[in-house]
């Protein structure tokens, strides 16, 4: 992990499945966003195999633990 990994709250990654109200949604991962900012370092702990792919800004509340 990168100095700058350590410092900055990652994004949450979900893998999402479904439309509207009845989306189901499931972390599987964090992204922390490149010093530049033209991109995200990924870390997944599985494969989804349908779904796709949300990444998330912090909540407010984790964002400042």
């Amino acid at each position: 992990m990168r100095n700058n990994q350590k410092s900055q709250k990652p994004h949450a990654v979900y893998v999402v499945e479904g439309e509207g109200e009845s989306a189901f949604w499931t972390k599987i991962g964090a992204a922390w966003r490149h010093e530049d900012g033209k991109g995200f370092n990924i870390s997944l702990t599985c494969m989804p195999l349908n779904g796709r792919l949300v990444v998330r800004e912090p909540k407010a509340e984790e964002a400042g633990r």
